[in-house]
């Protein structure tokens, strides 16, 4: 086959948010050319297809709730926004402008794909021309059917049962309505759309970045084995007492009642994947010291600012910004101070209830763990026994696990390129005492990249992959899964360990050989597992609603209620290390899934609210 998947680059990595017009569904009927103008050039119908691409989350739009935001870890327990001294969660997820992009922008790519599967055909070669042969129509064919599943999935997890768009309809039809299908109706049609391309899409090829956006026969997979784990746990699978009550307006149910073989099914898939991935195509990324051992702050940093092969999905088209100016997602993230200038926001603030769940370097977690001390400022460096702090910190930060280092950003840390020590209490930095600055006393310090500096030659932007699915998370949801099917089983502790292994803390079956074969004990490991090594990747947000969890108090996973930081009003360096809240947030029951807009329930006759709204 000719190279034509330069385009694929090309369009993916930004050109495509700024397609022809007659790429923008909502405008096709405006435009002069017809469909079969445009499906009779190759080049056309490959940018046709690569325009429905731009509904795939970019990781890195933390800050917005459009069609491809991803806000995930400042709805969720995990960060808070500065700049935002009210309620952001309820505010957003309750909002008109959050129910109508998440809920319409989907629905226009969900139909950018279906016109292509319709539409394109094979376009023989003549002479020199380009053209398009059986076997790349298959595969572009493929990828639309797996955006048109994905975007179902995203839905699915959103709302819950959505209707299933499996067929064109004609823009013209002005009186176009339907009714949701029930949750095991859109869970077995994803299911099968992903069975079905899992076979003509192609195996992973990190050689070639080219394809990085580029769905493959381990992404269907991995999409797949995760959707099995939604509709087995309890939000999906008969623990949402509200929804189990809803009915469309034929007294049709949408949600099932308890089914416990659905774990079964969701082991099944996830074993599928597992067995996949561990044919070769997938492996969990490690930087090994001089030794020839697992050096974890290299890996932990390096697997999210390179390109590797435990990336299952990932987005190239991303905003990581610029550190010459406060915009992206570096510049946003970073502290006055720490560039040799005064740009800087500290934007995204780390809370306290995720700072209190990373486990201690011996694989503890605080309440557990003798190292583990709030007590005043370490008098000598030694007494942090993995030498990521100096002399004078605030115990409650020494002798963390690496995964803490990589993520949080605290109080007297120095910063990593000029070494400037960095205070946000008040009278520590002047630079620093801006209002909304470090709101929670931590700023996020997970995915940054740390060569981008804005002084001298130091480059001052640096772009890497947007990451939304690797391999430890499918490590836990197979140790989840196997754990509500067979709990005995030792894989569920083995597949938890390969991830504690890899984050340098001491395994399980060695610190906690007593949870082994129970339930509800490994149960709890691997959400707390979870909590940790996905952290602000936007896995949160989800895992508390599936679980159900969401309604308990702060710390034991519930979204509302008061939520803490440092005291950064505090006239005192002392006084300032004190839990302070600084945010209480609105949780309610009918958060679990988001309301429909309610200008689609208003044109409407068939489609039914979710519980609450």
């Amino acid at each position: 086959m000719k190279s034509k998947y330069i385009l694929f680059l090309l369009i993916i990595s930004g050109i495509v948010s700024s397609c022809s017009d007659f790429l923008d569904v909502s405008k096709e009927l405006a435009e002069q050319r017809s469909y079969e103008s445009i499906f009779s050039n190759p080049e056309d119908t490959r940018r046709w297809l690569m325009n429905a691409y731009v509904g795939i989350p970019d990781p890195t739009n933390i800050f917005s709730s459009n069609g491809y935001g991803h806000p995930w870890p400042i709805l969720s327990d995990e960060l808070d926004l500065n700049a935002q001294p009210t309620d952001w969660n309820i505010e957003q997820i309750t909002s008109s402008h959050f129910r109508a992009h998440r809920w319409n922008d989907y629905w226009l790519y969900i139909r950018q794909a279906n016109v292509f599967l319709e539409r394109a055909v094979v376009i023989p070669p003549s002479g020199d021309a380009d053209y398009i042969d059986e076997s790349e129509l298959v595969f572009l064919k493929a990828q639309a059917r797996f955006l048109r599943a994905y975007y179902h999935y995203l839905l699915f997890e959103l709302y819950g049962p959505i209707p299933i768009m499996d067929y064109l309809t004609s823009p013209e039809d002005m009186n176009i309505d339907y009714a949701r299908n029930s949750v095991d109706e859109v869970v077995q049609f994803i299911y099968e759309e992903l069975t079905a391309v899992a076979e003509e899409l192609r195996d992973p090829n990190l050689g070639d970045v080219n394809t990085l956006a580029i769905p493959t026969r381990g992404t269907a997979l991995a999409v797949r084995a995760k959707l099995m784990v939604y509709a087995a746990s309890p939000l999906f699978n008969g623990g949402y007492d509200a929804a189990l009550k809803i009915t469309n307006h034929d007294g049709k149910r949408l949600f099932p009642d308890y089914d416990a073989s659905k774990w079964q099914q969701a082991l099944d898939a996830c074993k599928s994947f597992i067995d996949y991935a561990n044919s070769g195509h997938y492996e969990l990324y490690k930087e090994l010291d001089s030794n020839g051992s697992i050096d974890p702050d290299r890996s932990i940093y390096e697997l999210h600012n390179s390109f590797n092969k435990e990336i299952i999905f990932a987005r190239s088209s991303v905003n990581w910004g610029s550190v010459s100016g406060p915009s992206g997602f570096d510049g946003l993230s970073l502290p006055r101070g720490a560039r040799g200038g005064t740009q800087g926001t500290g934007h995204l603030s780390v809370l306290q209830e995720l700072v209190d769940d990373f486990f201690m370097m011996d694989g503890l977690d605080i309440l557990e763990s003798p190292l583990y001390s709030e007590e005043g400022f370490t008098s000598d460096a030694s007494e942090d026994l993995t030498g990521n702090t100096e002399t004078g910190t605030f115990r409650m930060y020494i002798n963390r696990e690496p995964r803490f280092y990589q993520s949080v950003f605290f109080n007297g840390r120095k910063w990593h390129i000029g070494g400037e020590q960095i205070l946000f209490n008040k009278g520590g930095n002047s630079d620093n005492r801006v209002p909304n600055h470090a709101k929670t006393g931590y700023i996020s310090y997970k995915r940054l990249h740390r060569s981008v500096y804005n002084e001298g030659t130091h480059p001052k932007s640096m772009y890497r992959p947007g990451i939304l699915m690797r391999l430890a998370d499918l490590y836990l949801l197979y140790a989840e899964a196997l754990n509500e099917v067979n709990p005995s089983d030792p894989d569920v502790i083995t597949y938890i360990d390969l991830v504690r292994e890899r984050a340098g803390i001491p395994l399980l079956e060695n610190v906690k050989p007593e949870i082994m074969g129970n339930k509800e004990l490994q149960r709890e490991a691997i959400r707390h597992e979870r909590r940790i090594e996905l952290a602000t990747e936007g896995q949160r947000y989800f895992d508390v609603r599936r679980w159900m969890i969401a309604e308990n108090t702060p710390g034991e996973g519930g979204q509302g209620g008061d939520f803490h930081g440092m005291n950064m009003d505090a006239e005192n360096l002392e006084g300032f290390y004190t839990r302070t809240v600084i945010e209480t947030r609105r949780w309610d029951e009918r958060m679990y899934l988001a309301p429909i807009h309610i200008n689609e329930m208003q044109n409407s006759n068939l489609l039914v609210q979710n519980p609450g709204y």
